[in-house]
């Protein structure tokens, strides 16, 4: 069926209204309504069709062409919000990785707004949402509580009426996901990264299996098309290092003043934000890149001037069991190797060398791995990470170019410096939470200490390297890394892993 029969013309963003409305009176939780009224579609007809059976038609083929299933334990996705001719074959390759027989307590559908700026994000609560597919009944009760209980949430009407971004992830969910769910339906009106990190902390308690996020956002608009494969992969791949600082950085890259008709780098970013301040603490998230495309890749689209969409997955990361994960001498070698060139190549020439991607199975597992730099025994930098998207080679060189100019404690390393240098790697195991500091092993276990939104960890050679009892090793951990003080691992989550350590003075 043509996708021409559901194409109307329509404006991707509209210009940015400043509505006049007194910001107590927004913010009056006495506002909630007491009679229930359903939020109608707003945008079918437009973004999709308003038929009930033109929809599910639609919605059957965009999930006949989508990526397949490759993701486990979904716990989030990022989805593109654009007109299904659009977007929507990229939207349900995203919802396509979860599993549609999974009973979802509530689906929490984040969207940044196009049409007004206002104080944190407006829950939806006078009723349920309605789209040509049927009502999908809006959890009132946890609506209502999340905007009790904090400042930030509140519900602002006019966030609501309009508003697409919201409203196209609707009938998605409703094809896709066979059993009930309860809709947690949050539209963002604020600017500012605070806010998004304030209200990631209000949602934190629900950021788990029984519940699903969906991430409303499209990503740049109206650059030319080869300027917006190249900007919307930087953006990705911020993304995927799951780090909401690195992610604002890219997304406010001054680099963009000089790109012929970019207006933004993804128009949900508070979004986004919101979700990397949800997960950027959890040390067993995986992010998964599923599909780009953009809206010159569709039969609508001018390549002059494009719309950007990728398809994002968060997951419960997949268990590498230590005892079928061992690195031979090889891999080892080849691991160094990489480091090595690539740390020399970057320093000396500003450019990030080419891997021949031929190598072992080990190394092309996806796992965390750091990379440390000494001088004379002395560190000079040491950056990781403990999952990963990408096989560890992949990991090894970023995590090369991230500890020699990245590791906020030292100046990036210098050309005169690198004879000096030996280089030294930790490939990482899961990490395992524990309920008892018995439990952890002196010189074989690395610590992870997470309490609220501070973390800090030692690799397991630094028990050994320094002499440390366990409390020494848990409060130096908590004191200088978490910053939490020196006994403030005695109320925070504790995990252990382990690491495979070498380097290349264990081949000289």
């Amino acid at each position: 069926m043509s996708y021409k029969k559901y194409f109307y013309l329509f404006v991707i963003f509209s210009v940015v209204i400043f509505l006049g409305y007194s910001a107590q009176e927004n913010r009056d939780k006495g506002q909630l309504y007491s009679e229930l009224h359903n939020r109608k579609p707003a945008v079918s007809g437009q973004f999709y069709p308003a038929s009930k059976n033109d929809l599910s038609n639609i919605l059957e083929n965009l999930f006949s062409e989508a990526e397949t299933p490759k993701i486990d334990n979904v716990l989030a996705i990022i989805s593109p919000h654009a007109g299904y001719v659009y977007s929507g074959g990229v939207a349900a390759s995203s919802y396509n990785q979860i599993n549609p027989n999974k009973t979802f307590e509530n689906v929490f559908v984040i969207a940044s707004s196009h049409t007004a700026h206002y104080k944190g994000a407006s829950l939806y609560s006078p009723g349920n949402y309605e789209t040509p597919l049927g009502e999908v009944n809006v959890n009132l009760d946890l609506v209502k509580k999340l905007i009790n209980e904090n400042d930030f949430f509140s519900y602002i009407p006019q966030a609501h009426v309009s508003e697409h971004s919201l409203e196209v992830q609707l009938p998605f969910l409703q094809y896709y996901l066979k059993n009930d769910f309860k809709l947690v339906p949050i539209v963002i009106g604020t600017q500012t990264k605070n806010e998004c990190k304030r209200m990631a902390e209000a949602l934190q308690p629900y950021f788990n299996e029984n519940n699903l996020f969906v991430i409303s956002s499209d990503f740049s608009h109206y650059p030319a098309y080869e300027e917006a494969n190249k900007w919307d992969k930087m953006s990705a791949d911020a993304i995927l290092l799951n780090d909401p600082d690195e992610f604002f950085k890219v997304i406010n890259d001054k680099q963009d003043d000089h790109v012929k008709n970019l207006a933004t780098r993804a128009c949900g970013w508070s979004s986004v934000m919101t979700l990397l301040y949800l997960t950027q603490n959890l040390p067993d998230i995986q992010y998964s890149h599923i599909e780009y495309k953009n809206s010159g890749d569709t039969d609508f689209g001018d390549k002059s001037r494009v719309v950007g969409y990728h398809a994002i997955v968060v997951s419960k990361s997949s268990v590498v069991k230590s005892g079928h994960f061992h690195l031979t001498n090889r891999d080892k070698k080849d691991l160094l190797e990489i480091a090595r060139n690539t740390v020399n190549t970057y320093i000396k020439n500003g450019v990030i060398p080419d891997l021949e991607e031929n190598y072992s199975d080990i190394l092309n597992t996806h796992c965390g791995a750091f990379v440390t730099l000494n001088i004379n025994y002395k560190l000079r930098g040491c950056i990781g990470r403990f999952t990963a998207d990408q096989p560890l080679y992949k990991v090894v060189q970023q995590m090369a170019i991230a500890s020699s100019t990245k590791d906020s404690r030292f100046e990036p390393v210098k050309k005169l410096e690198l004879e000096e240098i030996e280089i030294e790697i930790s490939v990482l195991t899961p990490m395992k939470k524990i309920n008892s500091i018995d439990e952890i092993q002196l010189g074989k276990h690395g610590i992870y200490i997470s309490k609220g939104y501070q973390t800090g960890t030692f690799l397991p050679q630094v028990a050994t390297e320094t002499g440390w009892t366990l409390k020494e090793f848990l409060g130096h951990c908590s004191r200088d890394k978490a910053g939490i003080g020196w006994d403030g691992w005695q109320d925070a989550d504790i995990y252990i892993y382990e690491a495979n350590v070498f380097s290349e003075g264990d081949f000289e």
